[in-house]
């Protein structure tokens, strides 16, 4: 059976509609772009560069509030301080590998400069999660210009997934993961809103891992699919981008942030100790311009409105790490590790067993 999405599978994910194309790009004016490194020679490279690029590229002067939460802090997300201080997000998201967030978020702070977005001073938002088990991380394959590619390439519409970006050397639920996105569309008395959700899935153990409550861990074991590294596995993350078009004070996107957490922990999450799970959610309903002198005019749902997207925001960012996983290819890299693509005619079929049980 060829890689596929959930829902390709005749599997869904919760209750809520989704958008046209599943994925975060539903929001409108929320680009994403990758430039993905796959080579063996000089070095070998299974990395790459994600960007998600709000307002068709506004951003830098059309501002969006935002929020940010770390579930558990062993990892990296830039800007973050300024975000907290200010509620604000300023600039494209880009996601790579831990040893590159310099290389990025440099490479951001120039692609600003050269193009007239921003003087000398900038912080964007880059995060990562470690990919030293199948990339030769060391190599420091990432350059300037492949974030400008990912941004030149940045679109709306649908969003390719796995070994793509920087979820290209990614290991999930000790299957191959990486790059996964999914969207689901809210009514309240206040109107009718998109919430999308892109992650960049590197954590999570075998025995934990579930699909729509089945555990399927347990059943695919180590005996049928090798864990990619023995029984001990190394340090993972996960980085989760939530995006909605509702207009949402920093407060409340904050609390958008935090509860992608419940998203994570229905595929079997928990936050361990030597994982860097850190979320950060925007929204573009209210616009905010970077250089003013008269008072900005804002809109707020009420807090109770809320639920709903708390709700659908679990049933995305489920489904967007579950996708991640359906859609990436068995890998080997760096000294022969190799992560292996979880089987997805044993996934319908376990499924299956316990949908009729």
């Amino acid at each position: 059976m060829t890689r596929a999405r959930l829902r390709d599978l005749e599997i869904t994910i919760g209750a809520y509609p989704t958008g046209p194309h599943n994925a975060i790009t539903d929001v409108p004016g929320v680009w994403v772009g990758y430039r993905t490194l796959i080579y063996d020679e000089p070095r070998i490279a299974r990395t790459g560069v994600t960007v998600i690029v709000p307002r068709e590229g506004a951003i830098w002067s059309d501002h969006a509030f935002a929020g940010f939460h770390s579930f558990n802090g062993n990892g990296e997300m830039t800007g973050i301080h300024w975000i907290a201080e200010s509620g604000m997000l300023s600039s494209p998201i880009a996601l790579t590998n831990t040893g590159q967030i310099g290389t990025v978020h440099e490479a951001l702070t120039a692609y600003g400069q050269e193009n007239g977005h921003t003087q000398s001073w900038s912080l964007p938002v880059v995060a990562e999660t470690y990919d030293g088990w199948l990339n030769d991380m060391p190599a420091f394959h990432i350059k300037r210009e492949h974030v400008y590619e990912a941004l030149a390439e940045a679109k709306p519409g649908p969003v390719a997934e796995g070994c793509v970006g920087g979820g290209a050397g990614m290991i999930c639920h000790d299957f191959k993961g990486g790059t996964g996105t999914s969207s689901r569309v809210i009514e309240t008395p206040s109107g009718k809103f998109t919430l999308g959700v892109l992650v960049q899935a590197n954590h999570g153990d075998r025995e934990l891992f579930r699909v729509d409550g089945v555990p399927v861990g347990r059943e695919i074991d180590y005996r049928q699919v090798p864990l990619p590294w023995g029984r001990q596995p190394p340090l993972g993350s996960i980085i989760i981008i939530i995006a909605t078009d509702a207009p949402l004070i920093p407060a409340q996107c904050k609390r958008l942030a935090q509860r992608a957490a419940v998203g994570m922990a229905r595929v079997g999450g928990v936050g361990h100790n030597g994982s860097g799970d850190l979320f950060l959610a925007f929204a573009t309903g209210n616009h905010l311009p970077g250089k003013t002198e008269s008072p900005i005019a804002l809109q707020m749902l009420p807090h109770h409105h809320l639920n709903d997207f708390f709700e659908a925001e679990a049933e995305a960012v489920e489904e967007a790490i579950l996708n991640a996983i359906t859609a990436a290819e068995t890998t080997t890299g760096i000294e022969g590790h190799t992560a292996y693509a979880l089987p997805l005619e044993a996934l319908v079929r376990v499924m299956r067993k316990y949908r009729k049980a």
